[in-house]
């Protein structure tokens, strides 16, 4: 199977990482202003009614927090079970939120079942970036949107850039931070190196595939450190 051993690896990492995942910077989202900004970005990009949304690559489950509290349906899926595990604790109970062990690259999801897919910070990881748009246009109903949270890991912005300078002199001070996004550093720069997107994921490499695919009316506005990619597809008969 083609790239079986970098997926492999890729939920190795992100198992190993499940239990203290949501101490490291930017990927808990804290109740508060932070909480109403994600809820703000997603309602304006996918309206005010409750719909049957996908969540690839829930991870903990804090954007599945996001969603449900928008009072959206929500089927999460993750590629690790540690990380299940964590997002199905957070919400155990909750009657609207359904999680499963999938293939965001390949949901395996009935056709034309959902009114949104949603993802954060699962694009740069792809190992088939076509094979996984095609799977999401696939499951998405007629005017179904596709929201993309993300952003060029390989190269961090002057805000990213002061951020891992601040974290170095704090680690001179206190110690290593097992929970930041260094963490593991030898295994997650082994496996940027061999991804579609080793060499940054940046709205020029992104959109013509996105376009390629299917998706019509694309917009990239910018949402705090990540990119936000909102697109239509093309057998939604508004395009």
């Amino acid at each position: 199977m083609r790239n079986h051993g970098l997926k492999e690896d890729i939920r190795d990492y992100w198992s190993k990482r499940s239990s203290t995942f949501d101490l490291a910077f930017g990927h808990r989202i804290p109740p508060g202003p932070e909480l109403e900004a994600w809820a703000t970005t997603v309602r304006v990009a996918v309206g005010p009614k409750p719909l049957k949304v996908l969540e690839l690559a829930c991870g903990t489950g804090e954007v599945t927090n996001v969603l449900l509290g928008l009072g959206h349906e929500v089927t999460a899926l993750d590629f690790s079970e540690a990380m299940l595990g964590v997002a199905r604790a957070k919400h155990a109970g909750n009657g609207r939120a359904r999680f499963i062990l999938a293939d965001a690259e390949r949901t395996m999801e009935p056709d034309e079942t959902y009114d949104a897919v949603i993802c954060r910070h699962l694009v740069w990881t792809l190992t088939d970036p076509e094979q996984a748009l095609a799977d999401w246009l696939r499951v998405l109903k007629p005017g179904g949107r596709l929201l993309v949270f993300d952003g060029d890991w390989a190269k961090p912005t002057p805000v990213g850039r002061v951020a891992g300078l601040a974290v170095r002199v704090l680690e001179s001070f206190m110690g290593h931070d097992p929970y930041y996004d260094g963490a593991m550093s030898q295994m997650h720069g082994d496996i940027m190196r061999r991804l579609p997107f080793s060499q940054g994921l940046t709205v020029e490499r992104l959109e013509p595939l996105v376009r390629e695919t299917g998706f019509v009316d694309i917009a990239c506005p910018s949402h705090d450190p990540s990119a936000r990619h909102s697109a239509e597809p093309r057998t939604s008969g508004t395009g």
